[in-house]
């Protein structure tokens, strides 16, 4: 059945039996996954998956419902679950349907000619970037994760105050991962690309960047366990941002699950620190023209200069603060309920190389990775204690890599001791950012 014509005969039904407002949400997911193993494909997989999200007023509440199929079965379906779904809430929690904003952009995050490359075309291409990263220097002795997947989704939310809104996004990833053996010791290092433009992949640069990272981490040596001034490489910053985003969330601040709540206009960062949301960043592989609900989105700075300007909010976070929607209402997916979740998050990158950054410190630690990030954070006090790999730093300069330690502090105080900003912004999937960042300290221990 056409998603238009079933969108249509929901409505329709649904206001029949007794639903004041009604959204229609679907979504459909492609994705392709290949990983090769000396040479070979190891693994392969496509999957297609989506279907539609149901909500209505039904009695003064709102009622949710989902399905998988699209035909004139599941329309009573979703209208008698939905029911139930209303039936059983206690009372009305004051969420109603969205009637449209004013503008919508119409940015593209769809790329035809990505959408057109052939799958053999992947596949000769991921299996040149592990050749040549094999190829980068005889220590390298193996390639233990070496895949490339893209993914497209589309979306359309349709209702009965006249909103239809569709948007669709794709988008490409590698990741490689080298090992590097000298003597008994052995590392590993990786690189990762996201791009809309396969074209620009280069299958030399990043081999060379797996292998050079690989390389450079043999050595490693014991400094003492004491506090550093620390450089956090743009990947590891932007790792660390993710695990911390739910305080910016204003759905958890009203449950009091953020220290933030209560805190707008207040300097919660250092002056050289700025969080951004931007649905349209050009480095980003992810973004929405309209959130869960339909509200338009945009770019929001969460943070200018080290004072909280906003949390993230959907309609009925916003409604409780007598605020407007920033625009980050989220559905997981068409199964979910509505929550809070940023599009592209990131720290606003400055002006200095990492290079720059390091010269400024005689003695500290530049890290690369971080590990643990799930189990060893705490997004209610901010505190952190969690596995990385890195670099002493010794006088301006990397002197070796360090034996894996663990680095161990507080978010709140980690935001207000940014001493300076990289320029080196880049994005991790998963939708965030960071340029490398120089904090002033950290507790490191050396195993």
């Amino acid at each position: 059945m056409d998603i238009q014509l079933f969108q249509e005969e929901l409505l329709k039904k649904a206001q029949d039996v007794g639903f004041h407002e009604a959204e229609v949400y679907y979504e459909k997911s492609n994705s392709f996954q290949v990983k090769i193993f000396e040479g070979e494909i190891d693994s392969y997989e496509t999957s297609e998956e989506g279907g539609v999200g149901f909500r209505g007023l039904y009695n003064g509440k709102m009622g949710y419902a989902y399905t998988e199929k699209i035909d004139d079965d599941s329309i009573s379906f979703l209208i008698e679950g939905a029911k139930a779904n209303a039936d059983a809430l206690d009372e009305d929690d004051g969420t109603d349907i969205f009637g449209g904003s004013e503008h919508y952009s119409e940015h593209s995050r769809y790329s035809d000619e990505l959408a057109n490359v052939s799958i053999p075309e992947k596949i000769a291409f991921i299996k040149e970037v592990e050749k040549k990263t094999l190829a980068y220097d005889p220590r390298i002795v193996s390639v233990n994760y070496c895949v490339l997947q893209d993914f497209s989704q589309d979306r359309v939310l349709t209702n009965n105050k006249g909103l239809s809104l569709q948007d669709k996004t794709n988008g490409l990833i590698v990741f490689i991962y080298a090992v590097a053996k000298d003597g008994e010791e052995m590392k590993t290092g990786g690189a990762v690309r996201l791009t809309r433009d396969f074209n620009s992949l280069d299958a030399d640069e990043i081999a060379n960047e797996a292998g050079k990272e690989a390389i450079s981490s043999l050595g490693e040596k014991s400094i003492p366990s004491r506090k550093y001034p620390i450089i956090m490489r743009h990947d590891a910053s932007a790792s660390l941002l993710a695990a911390f985003t739910p305080i910016f969330s204003a759905e958890e601040a009203q449950k009091g699950q953020s220290l933030l709540k209560d805190k707008i206009g207040e300097e919660i960062g250092a002056k050289n620190f700025s969080l951004v949301d931007d649905p349209f960043h050009p480095e980003a592989l992810l973004g929405r023209n309209f959130d869960g609900e339909g509200v338009a989105t945009k770019k929001t700075i969460i943070i200018s200069d080290g004072t909280l300007k906003t949390l993230l909010h959907n309609r009925k976070t916003a409604k409780k603060e007598g605020v407007d929607s920033t625009g980050h209402a989220s559905k997981a997916s068409y199964k979910s309920t509505l929550s809070v979740a940023p599009d592209n998050l990131y720290i606003a990158p400055g002006e200095e190389s990492q290079e720059e950054l390091m010269a400024t410190i005689e003695e500290g630690v530049l890290i690369t990775d971080l590990s643990g990030l799930h189990s060893g954070t705490s997004t209610i006090s901010g505190d952190f204690s969690v596995a990385a790999s890195g670099f002493y730093i010794k006088d301006g300069k990397i002197a070796s890599p360090v034996k894996q330690m663990t680095i161990a502090g507080n978010f709140y105080d980690y935001m207000n001791g940014i001493v300076s900003v990289g320029s080196d912004l880049k994005f991790v999937p998963g939708g965030y950012g960071s340029p490398s960042v120089k904090v002033k300290e950290l507790s490191v221990t050396v195993d």
